[in-house]
């Protein structure tokens, strides 16, 4: 598996081993890039596709998914943007190698940007695995999530994302009908062996 450049976001793409487990949406956090993610993939759904992106926003040359204009405050119309860019990519990566509708597993930026995509381009996804995810968009667009599976995993340390902002994104996830799971692990930002045992048991029962 290399690097890809060919469809609208720079990419790695690993396919399927497993045929009856849904594809990964790989979304990586502030800094990250498209490797950063591969071998949790990998740990958390063994033979699935994997597909995963760099974010095209930079700040202080960080990779990122969309802009923020301080710590915790968003650049709102970016936010909307950026969202319907990555689904146009996934669309585009679904035709390029034939693949189902993925379900995101992203972390922190990348776990902002999947929730945005789910409220704003619910066809996109199949569902998500949000890691350290806080709310971005003030006003929640009217979206039907049709009882997608989501998992939101928050730290109770966590000195970014507080505990009530994670609560009210899995209400605006839960409002739009998605099955949301919402566990907070004694935990900080950074991610633990827990979130990785409930990130893996829950994609397994997707793949069923």
């Amino acid at each position: 598996m290399t690097t890809a450049t060919k469809l609208s976001f720079v990419h790695r793409f690993e396919p399927a081993a497993e045929q009856k487990r849904p594809p990964l949406l790989l979304l990586h956090g502030t800094g990250g890039d498209e490797n950063d993610l591969i071998d949790l993939g990998r740990l958390v759904a063994p033979g699935a596709a994997l597909l995963s992106p760099r974010g095209k926003v930079l700040e202080g040359g960080m990779p990122r998914f969309f802009r923020r204009l301080a710590e915790g405050v968003f650049d709102e119309a970016d936010v909307k943007r950026r969202a319907s860019e990555l689904a146009d990519f996934v669309n585009e990566a679904r035709e390029e190698y034939s693949l189902p509708a993925p379900i995101a597993l992203g972390f922190s930026n990348g776990a902002n940007i999947a929730a945005a995509t789910l409220l704003l381009r619910p066809d996109a996804l199949a569902g998500a695995v949000l890691l350290r995810a806080m709310v971005l968009l003030s006003e929640a667009p009217e979206a039907d999530l049709n009882g997608k599976p989501v998992l939101i995993l928050s730290g109770a340390m966590d000195p970014i994302v507080p505990t009530a902002n994670a609560a009210h994104l899995a209400r605006q996830l839960q409002h739009a009908g998605a099955n949301v799971e919402h566990r907070t692990l004694p935990a900080s930002h950074g991610l633990s062996q827990a979130d990785v045992t409930l990130t893996r048991d829950f994609l397994a029962k997707q793949a069923r």
